[in-house]
Formats: structure tokens, C-alpha cells, sequence
């Protein structure tokens, strides 16, 4: 149903002939990275956390890790990611397909700036075995009304 929904929410803002499903799993960095044949900081994860107000999803490049002290200054408080469970739940996306298109509504995303170093960059579609090719800008149209952050480091 999430591969759905995503493709669903593409697709009407004509982006779904951009995506590609794949025979094997692509549920992992790695994994994506292997399944479309680029480098693995290419990939654009997607982590979600316990923000103040709720769930927040933040996205970044495949080599990024979120610096708690970066968190900490952005968001008020400590970094605490949901659960797996959680993340279902909350999100609407099951881990290994989580992306920013077609969650549950007031779900706040957040962009980090480690993907604009590339010209493309390949986020899931709600399935472990699903991507979209897109440009950093196009994300960024893509998750309305959604903010920079520069919380990762490499």
C-alpha cells in the first residue's frame, strides 16, 4: 500500500515515469546503491525521529550520519528515532521503502544539505525495492513546504 501511495503522490505531480522498481532489494544504502550502479552517497535516506510537535523525517545523503549535537541545536532536543514499529505507525512507510512522498499528514520533513553536492539523488518510494530518480531541487519542490538543515556529518 505505501508503494502505492508514493507512486500516487508522484504521479500527480508528474513525476512517476522516474521511478524504478526492482527485482531485488534495495532496502539498504548499499544495497539501493547496487541496485541502481552508483555510489552509495547518492542514495537519499530517509531517518525519522521524535521531534517536539510529533514525527519529523530528515533526508540525507547515503554517507551521512546526524550529529546529536547538530540535532540537538535544530530541533530542541535530543536525537530519539522511532522504533520500527513506530515508523509504520507514524510514518506510513515500513522501514526499507521510507520516503518523504505520500506519508501520514503532519509528518514535517526536513532536507539536509549533504544532497546538494550531487546533480541526482535516488530516495526509496515506499517499498524496499523502489526508487526515484530526482535532482536535490526537484526533492525539495517535491516536499512542500519543507526546510534545509545542515545536521549530518560525513
Amino acid at each position: 500500500m505505501a508503494f502505492e501511495q508514493a507512486r500516487e503522490y508522484l504521479r500527480q505531480r508528474g513525476y512517476a515515469e522516474r521511478i524504478t522498481v526492482f527485482q531485488t532489494s534495495s532496502a539498504t544504502v548499499e544495497l539501493a546503491a547496487q541496485a541502481i550502479g552508483t555510489e552509495p552517497e547518492r542514495i537519499a535516506k530517509s531517518l525519522t525521529f521524535w521531534g517536539t510537535d510529533g514525527p519529523i523525517m530528515i533526508v540525507c545523503a547515503g554517507d551521512g550520519r546526524v550529529d546529536n549535537k547538530k540535532f540537538k541545536e535544530q530541533f530542541g532536543r535530543k536525537a530519539k528515532m522511532l522504533t520500527k514499529e513506530e515508523v509504520a505507525e507514524e510514518i506510513g512507510h515500513d522501514v526499507g521503502g521510507v520516503c518523504p512522498f505520500g506519508i501520514r499528514e503532519g509528518v514535517k520533513v526536513y532536507l539536509d544539505v549533504s544532497m546538494k553536492r550531487f546533480d541526482r539523488i535516488y530516495p526509496a518510494c515506499g517499498s524496499s525495492n523502489s526508487m526515484v530518480d530526482l535532482t536535490p531541487e526537484e526533492l525539495e519542490t517535491l516536499c512542500e513546504g519543507t526546510a534545509w538543515v545542515d545536521i549530518c556529518k560525513f
